[in-house]
């Protein structure tokens, strides 16, 4: 019997390092992480595009 190949990690890995600002339950979980609003994490995704480390900075670096 053959050994099963070992699924990579690349799709999940590439999928955690972006927020979809589409999705609720990205927009909530951000929103909760940085202690924003959830329409401040969907004009700060349109700001600086979709990357996690992007949307996360963009937010802890507003002082309100």
């Amino acid at each position: 019997m053959a050994k099963k190949a070992k699924k990579s990690l690349r799709g999940r890995n590439q999928d955690r390092a972006r927020v979809a600002g589409g999705q609720s339950y990205e927009v909530r979980y951000i929103a909760k992480k940085t202690r924003k609003s959830a329409s401040a994490v969907k004009k700060a995704v349109k700001k600086v595009g979709s990357s996690r480390k992007r949307v996360v900075k963009a937010l802890r670096g507003k002082k309100r």
